[in-house]
């Protein structure tokens, strides 16, 4: 008990102390804080308003976006409803404002359509004419591109020398590629016009194996290997009798 009165004295002043200074911080940083607020106070205040402009007008801009996106489907579905009504007219003139859309999907999307109405207009001038312009568009989505290489390069075929169509698509004529089907069927007859059978009969029966291929081409595709003497159908079959035995040949290897 003697100990513990005389340890008394002696922490009550510590906690005093403590008291004092957390006092005198705190009346410090309340001083700072005004300092603070008269000198730049008219600065905080502008910037606050800067900040909260710029979120109003990056939500209105993400509001007019998704508005402008509704309008502009609803441009396209009605310009599809136009061809399917076979009111060509129509269509054209309702994809006029959707060629100058913002978003690119959009503005291919009519551009190719308005090309597809030029040909069935019988007007391959013109579809030529917009599927390069979209072909020459950097800023489209690389498919909607490639679609019109192959839509331009089908609509000039017949004016085409062998060699400018093999040039432009076989960067496409590989299988795994989404136009692999058209693209292939028109290098491999390129080839035969250029009496390359060496190189049109493979990638015939390429195509005919292909189950990504459509079927009418690959039906044409398997028509056209037998006539250069390429049973694809056989070499079909035989490829799935190689696969199980290649790969116990590779389990083989492994557990050596």
């Amino acid at each position: 008990m003697a100990k513990d009165k005389d340890k008394a004295p002696e922490e009550k002043p510590d906690h005093q102390e403590k008291v004092f200074l957390r006092e005198v911080d705190e009346a410090v940083r309340e001083d700072q804080l005004k300092n603070i607020a008269t000198r730049y106070g008219l600065w905080i205040f502008a910037a606050v308003v800067i900040g909260l402009g710029s979120l109003a007008g990056w939500i209105f801009y993400q509001n007019s976006l998704n508005e402008d996106s509704g309008f502009r489907s609803e441009e396209y579905v009605a310009a599809v409803d136009s061809i399917r009504q076979n009111n060509l007219d129509g269509a054209a003139k309702a994809l006029e404002s959707l060629t100058e859309a913002e978003q690119s999907g959009y503005r291919a999307a009519a551009q190719l359509l308005q090309a597809n109405i030029a040909l069935e207009k019988n007007d391959p001038k013109k579809a030529i004419k917009v599927y390069g312009k979209v072909i020459a568009d950097v800023s489209l989505p690389q498919p909607f591109r490639d679609l019109a290489l192959i839509r331009k390069t089908t609509a000039e075929f017949d004016t085409l020398k062998p060699q400018q169509v093999i040039d432009r698509l076989k960067p496409l004529a590989v299988p795994g590629n989404p136009w692999f089907g058209s693209a292939g069927e028109m290098v491999a007859i390129s080839y035969l016009n250029m009496k390359k059978s060496d190189l049109a009969g493979p990638l015939f029966a390429q195509l005919a194996k292909d189950d990504n291929v459509p079927a009418t081409i690959r039906s044409r595709a398997l028509q056209m290997a037998g006539v250069e003497g390429i049973d694809a159908v056989e070499l079909d079959s035989d490829d799935k009798k190689a696969a199980p035995l290649k790969a116990a040949e590779a389990e083989g290897e492994s557990k050596e």
